[in-house]
C-alpha cells in the first residue's frame, strides 16, 4: 500500500473539489500536501473506516479521540484550515456528511469511493471510543438526565481540572485587562466584576446557580461579606468546594448543595449569579429557568446571567446540537442567540439593565487552558484517560477559534426584579459597578 498519503490527498481533492490545505502523513510513513503546512497524521487506517461510517465531524472526532488521527504543527492553524472542510456554511453550520456522500455517489467519483474503501481495509464499523456518551433515553432535561449530563462533563476528576484551570478553579470566561495579564488575575477580575454588578455588600444573600468548585461564593463571602448558597449537580465539585470553604474558615457563611435549580424552595435571595450554567438548561426549559430565578429574587434583587450565545439562524428550527460537543463534551447542551435569552428573561418579568459582550475574553481564556493542558499532558492523561485529554484539547482549541471568528459569543446579562414602583436600585452611572 505504497504512498497512502498521496492517494488520500488525491481522493480528498477529488471529493472536495479544492486543494487540501494541510499535509497528510499516513500509517505507511508516506507524506503529501503543501510543504510547511500543519500535518494531519493518520496513524491507523481505522481512521478512514471511522470517516466512511460517519462522514464529517463525528467520524473525525472519533478518530481523534481514539488516537487514530493526530495533528503535528500548530493545532489552531490546522483546525482553522480544516474548518471549511468540516462545515458547509450558508447561514448555519451543517455537517459535511451529506455533501461527502453525495460526492462519492457521483458516477465520476465511484472509482474514488472504491479506492477509499480499499485504503480503509475491512468494511467493519470501528467501536466508538469509550469516552463517547452512549445512546440516551427519555425526554430531554428531566432532573435525572440533566444530572447524568453534568456528571459526564464535570465528574472527570478534580485533580484533572486543577491542571487545566489553574489555582482559581474557575471554569468560565475570564475578564482580561490585556492579553498579557495572567489567567489568575483575569479570573479574579471576573469574579469581582460579577460581585460589583450584583451590588453585593455585607449582609446580603447570594445564590450561585451552577457554583462549580465554589470560587465565586468564596470570593463574594470573603471580599463582600455576603452569605451564600452554591448549587451544583456534580458530587465531585461539591466535595471540593466544601473542603475549600472549610479551609478558608467560611463554612458559617457559605452552604454548598447538590441540587437542581428547580428544587430550590428557599426564601428569596438578594442576588443570583448563573455563570456558564444556562447552556445546560435547553430551549424547552429556558422559560421555566427564567421564571424560577425570578421567583427566587426579592423585589429589587439582581440576576447576573453569564452565557455562551450562538449566531441567530434564518430558520431557527434548523438548529442542531454540534455532534462532537453533544457526544463527548456537553451532552444535551444547547446554545441560543443573545436576543432570545434577553427576550425570555424579559418574559419572566425581569428588567434587563445591561448586556456586556466578552467573546474575545473567552478566546484568551481557552488558549490559556489549552496551554495548561499541554504543559501537563502526561499527568492529565494519567488522571483521566488519553482519550479524555484529547477531547478537552480539541474542544477547547476549536472553541477558542470559534470565539475569535465570531461563530459564537459570550455575554453577561444583568437583570433586575424591578418592583412595581419602578425603583430598580441601579444608579444613574452604574457602568462603574460600584453599587
Amino acid at each position: 500500500m505504497a504512498d497512502a498519503a498521496g492517494r488520500l490527498t488525491k481522493l480528498a481533492e477529488e471529493v472536495l473539489g479544492a486543494p487540501l490545505p494541510v499535509r497528510i502523513r499516513a500509517w505507511d510513513r508516506s507524506e503529501s500536501g503543501p510543504p510547511g503546512a500543519p500535518t494531519l497524521v493518520i496513524r491507523h487506517r481505522r481512521a478512514l473506516r471511522r470517516l466512511l461510517f460517519k462522514p464529517g465531524e463525528l467520524g473525525l472526532a472519533r478518530a481523534w479521540v481514539a488516537g487514530d488521527l493526530d495533528i503535528e504543527g500548530d493545532l489552531y492553524e490546522a483546525l482553522d484550515r480544516l474548518a471549511g472542510l468540516i462545515w458547509e456554511r450558508d447561514d448555519a453550520p451543517k455537517p459535511q456528511r451529506a455533501a461527502v456522500l453525495r460526492a462519492l455517489a457521483r458516477p465520476e467519483l465511484r472509482a474514488a469511493a472504491r479506492e477509499l474503501l480499499s485504503l480503509a481495509g475491512a468494511p467493519v464499523p470501528p467501536t466508538p471510543p469509550a469516552e463517547e456518551v452512549r445512546r440516551r433515553r427519555g425526554p430531554l432535561h428531566t432532573l435525572r438526565r440533566d444530572k447524568e449530563a453534568i456528571s459526564h462533563h464535570y465528574d472527570v476528576g478534580n485533580d484533572f481540572y486543577a491542571l487545566v484551570l489553574g489555582p482559581s478553579m474557575v471554569y468560565s470566561c475570564a475578564y482580561w485587562e490585556s492579553p498579557e495579564a495572567t489567567l489568575e488575575d483575569a479570573q479574579r477580575d471576573k469574579l469581582d466584576l460579577i460581585c460589583r454588578k450584583l451590588g453585593l455588600r455585607e449582609g446580603r444573600r447570594l445564590l450561585d446557580v451552577g457554583c462549580g468548585w465554589g470560587s465565586l461564593v468564596l470570593h463574594a463571602a470573603r471580599e463582600y461579606g455576603v452569605r451564600a448558597v452554591g448549587i451544583t449537580l456534580s458530587e465531585e465539585q461539591a466535595t471540593f468546594a466544601r473542603k475549600r470553604i472549610a479551609e478558608a474558615g467560611l463554612a458559617d457563611r457559605i452552604e454548598i448543595r447538590v441540587q437542581d435549580y428547580r428544587e430550590i424552595k428557599d426564601e428569596p435571595f438578594d442576588a443570583i449569579s448563573s455563570i456558564g450554567m444556562a447552556e445546560h438548561v435547553g430551549r424547552t426549559q429556558y422559560a421555566e429557568y427564567a421564571d424560577a430565578l425570578y421567583s427566587l429574587l426579592k423585589p429589587g434583587g439582581r440576576l447576573l446571567n453569564h452565557q455562551i450565545a450562538r449566531r441567530p439562524l434564518a430558520d431557527e428550527e434548523a438548529y442542531h446540537v454540534d455532534e462532537f460537543i453533544d457526544r463527548y463534551v456537553f451532552p444535551d447542551g444547547e446554545l441560543a442567540p443573545i436576543g432570545r435569552t434577553v427576550g425570555q428573561l424579559e418574559d419572566a418579568g425581569f428588567e434587563v439593565r445591561d448586556v456586556e459582550a466578552i467573546r474575545e475574553h473567552y478566546a484568551l481564556t481557552l488558549r490559556s487552558w489549552v496551554t495548561n493542558l499541554e504543559r501537563h499532558w502526561d499527568e492529565a492523561a494519567r488522571l483521566t484517560s488519553a482519550g479524555r485529554a484529547r477531547v478537552w484539547r480539541l474542544y477547547m482549541a476549536a472553541s477558542a477559534l470559534s470565539f475569535e471568528r465570531n461563530r459564537i459569543g459570550v455575554n453577561q446579562v444583568l437583570a433586575v426584579r424591578t418592583p412595581e414602583g419602578g425603583a430598580s436600585g441601579v444608579s444613574l452611572r452604574e457602568r462603574t459597578w460600584n453599587g
